[in-house]
């Protein structure tokens, strides 16, 4: 059977480091998990409890293609509670998780052949969505100086699409509203099409993070219930688009989709209420961030970016190594601890780096402190 170009995308490393780590732990061993950037916590408990209830009177069904009103109109109101943005619902889709929203926003916004910039490090599946959409992924090579976030002097000539990222992964830094507001105005100026991807937002430590909504009503933004919200595999997102792409985008996600998965949607409509389990979530990460920031530099991991937002911390490993996939798969053997190689967010430079995840317990993230910390030491 004949192969299309187009499929013949990179793998996700992070999901072969996350099977290398599930056969140690099938062999007895017990591993910490510093690689995958999910939450460790369940969805929360009104959100379960509301598809259970949903589950006993409902068939649930298709829903509408853009997703539940009452969903879209809460997905709104939220932007009101968090940014004191007025947001009209009819601009928000519910989507397949925020893949979902790539998969639509990439389809509405972009032809084959054309180019979209993107800062590296960046979320590896920008790059592979587009690839096989026959779109080419240009990459902006951030530097430390700018905390991993591009600048609008470094967006590329001839592109069409420019995706940022904030707080980003893998490095978990925050653009302010002075730098993502020129972002935001020089793709203007250019007509390049803006898509802000906000998908760790509710994850911060200090200030909080900014959304493009707040700067311009003619850009693409996306989110997720996965990271804030705790509800990973549930698979659902969102997106606001211009008022003059809703029926675009509508037609895409019916043929694409028909619609997101409806249960997720009623247990999606009800977390927007956990607002006190969702927060003790992240004050627990808070924690972690404090002991990540100050056990990586004990452990010998001293060259990071201190995060503002998400649960990530990412480390130049360039005085250990130019090959971090060797490293990651050394730590794993000899520390027990998953991290994930830098390769899959900067496919030049990755290999002299890491990214560290602190999604999970504060205890676990103690252990794998602990570990790394005699891991360099023997190394």
């Amino acid at each position: 059977m004949r192969f299309s170009s187009r499929g013949q995308v990179d793998p996700f490393i992070v999901m072969d480091v996350m099977e290398a780590a599930r056969a140690a732990e099938a062999a007895g061993r017990h591993i910490i998990h510093m690689e995958v950037g999910q939450p460790s916590t369940p969805a929360p408990v009104v959100a379960r409890a509301a598809l259970a209830a949903a589950l006993e009177r409902e068939a649930l069904g298709y829903t509408v293609a853009l997703g539940l009103p009452e969903l879209r109109a809460g997905i709104a109101a939220l932007y009101k509670r968090w940014y004191g943005v007025e947001l009209d619902p009819a601009r928000v889709v519910v989507t397949a998780g925020s893949s979902g929203a790539f998969l639509l926003a990439f389809s509405a916004l972009f032809d084959a052949g054309e180019r979209v910039a993107l800062g590296e490090p960046g979320y590896p599946s920008y790059r592979q969505i587009l690839r096989a959409m026959s779109v080419e992924p240009v990459g902006i090579p951030t530097r430390a100086e700018n905390r991993y976030q591009p600048v609008p002097a470094e967006i590329p000539e001839g592109v069409a699409g420019l995706i940022v990222a904030s707080p980003g992964n893998p490095s978990g830094t925050m653009l302010g509203a002075p730098e993502l507001g020129a972002l935001i105005e020089a793709a203007r100026a250019r007509d390049i099409a803006f898509i802000s991807d906000e998908i760790y937002h509710g994850l911060h430590y200090e200030a909080r993070a900014v959304t493009a909504l707040e700067l311009s009503d003619e850009v693409f933004v996306i989110n997720s219930f996965s990271k804030y919200f705790s509800m990973t595999g549930w698979r659902v997102g969102w997106m606001v688009v211009p008022e003059s792409h809703i029926r675009t985008v509508e037609r895409l996600a019916q043929n694409m989709f028909i619609c997101p998965p409806h249960a997720s949607q009623i247990a999606a409509l009800a977390a927007l209420e956990g607002i006190d389990e969702l927060e003790a979530n992240r004050a627990v990460y808070a924690e972690n961030r404090r002991l990540m920031l100050e056990g990586l530099p004990r452990a010998g991991f001293t060259k990071i970016a201190p995060p503002d937002g998400a649960f990530y911390i990412y480390a130049d490993v360039s005085d250990l190594t130019e090959d971090s996939r060797a490293l990651a798969a050394e730590i794993l053997e000899k520390a027990g601890v998953a991290v994930t190689p830098g390769l899959d967010f900067d496919p030049h430079r990755g290999g002299r780096t890491l990214r560290f995840s602190y999604a999970r317990a504060s205890a676990d993230i103690a252990e794998g402190l602990a570990r790394l910390t005699a891991f360099m030491a023997s190394r």
